[in-house]
C-alpha cells in the first residue's frame, strides 16, 4: 500500500502540491488526472523521490520512504516516462538489464528476465533484443520502456503520461496491454495522464488535482455519478458524462434471462462497448457469455441506454 499523508512540495512562494492526502490499495490502478500545471507529476515524483517533498509523510507498506536512500528505493520501484525514455546506443535487452544489472543479478538470471519480458510484450526476443531503439516502432519502443520499468520485479510501477506521444491506435492496445500485464503481475500501478477518457479505461481510482490539491478521489463511476466539485465536472465533460458511465460498467451488470441472434458478447465487456456492438450492427439485442463460456442471457440496447440516461 501507498500512504500519503499531508504532503506538500513548494519552489520559494509557490505551492504546487498542496498538502495531499490518500491511500493507493494494493495490486490496483490509481491514475491521477488534471490539467498542465495541477502538480500531477509534482506527486507521482515524489513517490520515488525524484522529487523531495517540502513536508509530509509517503509509506510505502508501512515504511517511511525517508528511511530508504533514495537510489535504492528508486531501484524498487519501476518507472516508466512519456517518449519511453530509452538508451538510444543500447540494444532492447540491454536496456531492459539496466536495474537488473545494477542490482548485481547474475547473467542467466537477467537473460531469463528479458526473454520472459519480451515475450510478454510480444516482442519475439530472437527478433527484437538485440535491436536499437532506432529500429523500433514508436509503439514497440513504449512496450520496451514499461518492460525495462518491470525488469528488477518492482511491486510498484509508476507512469508519467507513458502514451501521450503514441497515436490513437496504439495507444489503445498499449492500455489494453497495461491492463494485461497489471492483472498478471500484480503489480500497482500509479499513472498521471490528463486524458480524461484513458483515466476511465485504465483506474480502479481516480485522483483529479486542481492547483495543487486532490479535490476528489473515487472509482471511476462515482466521479460520474457524484462529482465533488464543479471542476471535476468540467474535467469529465456533461456531454461525454452518459457514455463514461457506460465505459465503467460491465454488461454482466445488465444480463437478463433470453435468447438473442448475432455473436455472443463476453460478460466482462463494458456496457459502452456492447452499445457500439449493437449500434454497429444494428440490433436491438446481443447474446451474453460468462467467464465458463456458456450462455448467460442477452442484454437490450434499451438498457444500456436506460442506464446511460441515469447519469445526466
Amino acid at each position: 500500500m501507498i500512504e500519503i499523508e499531508n504532503l506538500t512540495k513548494t519552489y520559494g512562494d509557490v505551492t504546487v502540491v498542496d498538502n495531499v492526502s490518500l491511500a493507493m490499495q494494493p495490486r490496483s490502478i490509481t491514475v491521477i488526472v488534471g490539467t498542465s500545471g495541477s502538480g500531477k507529476t509534482t506527486l507521482l515524483r515524489m513517490i520515488n523521490r525524484l522529487v523531495e517533498p517540502t513536508s509530509g509523510i509517503i509509506r510505502i507498506d508501512g515504511q517511511n520512504i525517508l528511511d530508504i536512500p533514495g537510489h535504492a528505493l528508486r531501484r524498487s520501484i519501476g518507472y516508466a516516462i512519456q517518449g519511453h525514455g530509452l538508451f538510444p546506443h543500447r540494444t532492447v535487452a540491454q536496456n531492459i538489464a539496466t536495474v537488473p544489472e545494477l542490482l548485481g543479478w547474475d547473467r542467466s538470471r537477467i537473460d531469463a528476465k528479458v526473454a520472459e519480458l519480451l515475450a510478454l510484450f510480444q516482442l519475439e526476443p530472437s527478433l527484437y533484443a538485440k535491436r536499437f531503439p532506432r529500429e523500433l516502432s514508436g509503439g514497440q519502443q513504449q512496450r520496451v520502456g514499461v518492460a525495462r520499468a518491470l525488469a528488477a520485479e518492482p511491486n510498484i510501477l509508476l507512469m508519467d503520461e507513458p502514451f501521450g506521444a503514441l497515436d490513437p491506435i496504439i495507444r489503445a492496445k498499449a492500455q489494453d496491454d497495461l491492463l494485461a500485464i497489471q492483472k498478471k503481475l500484480d503489480v500497482t500501478v500509479v499513472l498521471v495522464t490528463h486524458d480524461m477518457d484513458e483515466a476511465f479505461h485504465l483506474a480502479n481510482r481516480i485522483a483529479v488535482m486542481d492547483k495543487g490539491k486532490i479535490v476528489q478521489y473515487a472509482p471511476p463511476a462515482d466521479l460520474v455519478l457524484k462529482p465533488a466539485t464543479e471542476f471535476v465536472r468540467t474535467m469529465i465533460g456533461e456531454r461525454e458524462r452518459p457514455l463514461r458511465l457506460l465505459s465503467v460498467a460491465t454488461i454482466a451488470e445488465i444480463v437478463e434471462p433470453g435468447e438473442a441472434e448475432g455473436e455472443p458478447l463476453p460478460a466482462t465487456t463494458s456496457q459502452r462497448d456492447a452499445l457500439s456492438a449493437m449500434l454497429w450492427t444494428g440490433r436491438e439485442s446481443l447474446p451474453v457469455i460468462g467467464t465458463d463460456g456458456r450462455k448467460a442471457g442477452r442484454i437490450r440496447r434499451e438498457s444500456l441506454l436506460h442506464n446511460a440516461a441515469g447519469s445526466s
